[in-house]
């Protein structure tokens, strides 16, 4: 049973109780209703559509190259301590016959980034989506972010950058394409 706007309020307001004594003090009286509010907008992914995203294409016109739209920015959330990271995703693909509007690379990305997350199911969850819709030659996510749980808390780390990569099709299996991807990226 999904639990209810009315039961999360609650939780949160449950959760600040656990942080201060006073919750309801006037500072922090409306928290819990913005914090549901603003979880609506920073787990958006969850009520959309990889298929629909990616459903919309155009005719290739017999373009057989690199599609590549790099240096994404998204911002997720930690599901393992509920701390920010963010980034940037770099996603490609060799169509065949269609093409996809760049923007939907960007929103792909979007959807899984607006979810409870780690690193590693982003980028392969995009890769596969990729795959699964727009069959193409090959496609890759190369995804470098910095995260909350290692900056604030724990080895606090400020510089530390993770990379994390899927590679399907020809760019995993061909080690010319996948150098001229890395190469594109670069430049």
């Amino acid at each position: 049973m999904r639990t209810t706007r009315d039961e999360a309020i609650l939780a949160v307001k449950t959760l600040l109780g656990y942080l201060e004594d006073d919750v309801e003090r006037e500072g922090l009286f409306n928290t819990p209703t913005r914090v549901i509010d603003s979880w609506s907008e920073i787990f958006a992914g969850y009520q959309m559509s990889p298929e629909e995203i990616l459903s919309s294409t155009f005719n290739g016109e017999g373009y057989d190259g690199i599609v590549l739209l790099k240096d994404i920015e998204f911002h997720s959330t930690c599901e393992h301590h509920l701390q920010p990271f963010n980034g940037k995703a770099h996603v490609a693909y060799i169509p065949v016959n269609r093409i996809v509007g760049i923007s939907k690379l960007s929103r792909i990305v979007e959807l899984h980034a607006r979810r409870l997350q780690n690193q590693e199911r982003i980028t392969k969850s995009i890769a596969d989506d990729l795959e699964a819709y727009l069959k193409p030659l090959g496609c890759a996510v190369i995804i470098e972010a910095a995260h909350g749980c290692m900056r604030c808390r724990g080895v606090k780390q400020q510089n530390a950058i993770m990379s994390t990569s899927a590679m399907k099709g020809v760019f995993f299996d061909n080690a010319e394409a996948r150098q001229e991807l890395f190469q594109l990226i670069k430049n």
